[in-house]
């Protein structure tokens, strides 16, 4: 597989990281690229700040220091900043955003890299990030399960830089829930939905629910919870949901069991994780003749793009941009708070909303 530049100045500020000055011949020939490539990568890094360049040579720069030892600062202004995320789009683009502006109003500088949901990738790319500068990173792993967690996640008690966890939690006990995280509380998200069902004179909700990610299984958690505090009995399991274009078949089959617990009078609500598979589910029962919200009250969970279906879908909105300001905040904090000073660590929940449209059949709001 083709190196990528990101990779390759990855590796280049390690060497110089790791000799303090590099002469740019050496570095094109420890990289096993031209003399034109690397000067190129030189000047691309010295531009931003990341490396000194004069004569011919390169230097780490001493204002920047060893990231493990950040001195204490009264503000961000100087920090490079790490951010590590499973994928830039859908629900974590606002939390990249809300990190990036907690950033720029710190007056730090946020890098990013994407292990596009490989756990395996999540430690070289943490490490890429530190090579890049990174004096304290914001982790949200890759875990697909939980037997992700073990395998993939022991490394991050282990690094040499503040870390603080994001939209992931620590097995209770373990070296990964002495870090410092923040979160969306996905249970109190849950329990707003059923709550606003019930409220509408519905019986019980059915969950429609992936359960390839933390989220996922958070939701399903957050039901389970849900049911036990409201004292209420589940109308029928929780019908798994798939991507309709990954696999056509299991997609089928997720909505013809919403569709016959519908006719059968089993269940007149549903909350489905995530957006677009809740969209794609109301079209699909359309066809089969059972209409949102007339025969079937829906709330969506995610609330990326719930708001655009051709009937607004009521959703739960974990609070994705303020769990990146929170998370980058609290870094930022950690990185420029007296070193003789041993503060405690936090665990933040936040808060997700309701937001209130069609297709439960009430007026429009937030809950």
């Amino acid at each position: 597989m083709r190196e990528s530049a990101a990779e390759r100045h990855d590796r280049l500020l390690a060497l110089v990281r790791e000799h303090g000055t590099a002469r740019v011949a050496e570095l094109a020939d420890r990289l096993g690229v031209s003399p034109v490539t690397a000067r190129r990568d030189v000047e691309t890094l010295a531009g931003q700040g990341l490396l000194d360049r004069a004569h011919g040579r390169v230097s780490w720069p001493e204002r920047r220091g060893d990231p493990g030892r950040a001195a204490a600062r009264p503000s961000g202004e100087g920090l490079v900043l790490g951010l590590l995320a499973p994928a830039a789009t859908y629900y974590f683009a606002e939390v990249i955003r809300g990190a990036h502006e907690a950033a720029a109003r710190a007056g730090a500088r946020l890098i990013l890299r994407i292990s596009d949901y490989r756990p395996e990738e999540d430690r070289p790319r943490t490490e890429g990030l530190l090579a890049a500068g990174a004096q304290g990173v914001l982790v949200a792993p890759g875990w697909r399960g939980p037997e992700d967690r073990p395998s993939y996640g022991t490394w991050l008690a282990e690094l040499p830089v503040p870390a603080v966890l994001l939209e992931r939690r620590a097995e209770p006990g373990s070296p990964l829930d002495a870090l410092d995280r923040v979160v969306s509380d996905h249970g109190h998200g849950v329990l707003l939905a059923l709550r606003h069902l019930l409220g509408l004179g519905h019986g019980t909700p059915l969950l429609v629910a992936r359960g390839d990610s933390p989220t996922a299984l958070a939701v399903r958690a957050g039901y389970a919870e849900a049911l036990a505090t409201l004292d209420l009995a589940a109308p029928g399991p929780v019908i798994d949901s798939v991507p309709a274009d990954q696999d056509p078949a299991a997609f089928e089959r997720a909505v013809r069991s919403l569709y016959e617990a519908v006719s059968a009078g089993r269940a007149s609500a549903a909350l489905v994780h995530n957006d677009v598979d809740a969209i794609e589910i109301v079209r699909r029962l359309a066809e089969l003749g059972v209409k949102v919200p007339e025969d079937l009250a829906l709330i969506a969970y995610d609330d990326e793009v719930a708001a655009l279906a051709d009937t607004p879908l009521t959703a739960v909105a974990p609070p994705k941009r303020q769990v990146g300001r929170h998370a980058t905040e609290l870094l930022v904090e950690r990185l420029t708070e007296d070193p003789a000073e041993e503060p405690a660590r936090r665990h933040l929940s936040l808060l997700p909303r309701l937001r209130v449209r069609s297709s439960c059949g009430a007026p429009g709001g937030s809950a």
